[in-house]
């Protein structure tokens, strides 16, 4: 396949992972950055860097028109280094605005760019308390309280977004990550009640690109507190996925 590919947060955990498989795919990837250090390994990875900060609505506008993806995907979050837990609180103020602005402003300018497809990073931890595993039709907790309320809110306002494309004639996409470990995460090792690794979290984001099918999809290793079994049947993806040796490199 090939095409045009605007990648918001090609410098995070998922984003790195997912712009070798992208460009291996034959798109032309165009990634975002709003630090001007870290332009040289989104180059490096293949893709152009574009520097953008997502709450500069103007700028982000004029680029995603200038630039005319056929599709734009969300891997944006705002996380301290190694999942600091001193500054984990802040985060997730940062998150919440990025899931709830920033998305609304990425949206906004990808539909008025003609853009015919969105794909954005959710989680699978939002949902309201329930039977066991949660599949997508679930509730978020959306009566949550404190700072997982917080998170929830701003999680539903990306979905809002997103899955809203679907009703412009368009294709939205939310992959509900699990708790993700491997390279870039802070994590090396399996954690939470629905681990997943960042390699087969980009996996999962290249075959939502490559299907566009809209809707939620849960996205997490086997015996998770969630069930995947959508998105193994929708995109062919497997919780086993990983990097080849040379993109991993």
């Amino acid at each position: 396949m090939s095409g045009k590919v605007f990648l918001a947060g090609a410098a995070g955990a998922v984003g790195a992972a997912l712009t070798p498989l992208l460009v291996e795919s034959g798109y032309e990837v165009y990634g975002t950055t709003r630090r001007l250090e870290r332009m040289d390994a989104i180059r490096a990875a293949g893709a152009r860097p574009v520097l953008v900060d997502i709450f500069d609505r103007e700028r982000l506008a004029n680029a995603i028109d200038c630039i005319a993806p056929m599709i734009v995907v969300h891997q944006l979050t705002d996380l301290p280094p190694g999942l600091d837990p001193t500054r984990m609180s802040d985060a997730v103020s940062r998150n919440a605005r990025i899931r709830g602005e920033g998305t609304a402003n990425l949206v906004s300018a990808a539909l008025a760019a003609g853009c015919e497809c969105v794909v954005a990073q959710s989680i699978a931890w939002a949902y309201a308390a329930g039977a066991k595993p949660y599949t997508e039709s679930q509730p978020l907790d959306l009566g949550s309280e404190g700072a997982r309320a917080v998170t929830v809110v701003g999680v539903a306002a990306l979905e809002r977004w997103v899955l809203g494309v679907n009703e412009t004639g368009g294709v939205g996409t939310v992959l509900r990550y699990g708790n993700l470990y491997g390279p870039g995460t802070g994590r090396d090792t399996p954690q939470g009640a629905s681990p997943l690794h960042v390699e087969a979290a980009a996996w999962a984001a290249l075959l939502a690109v490559q299907h566009m099918k809209g809707g939620a999809f849960n996205v997490a290793e086997d015996e998770a507190e969630v069930t995947s079994e959508k998105a193994k049947r929708e995109f062919g993806w497997l919780p086993d996925m990983r990097l080849p040796a040379q993109a991993a490199q």
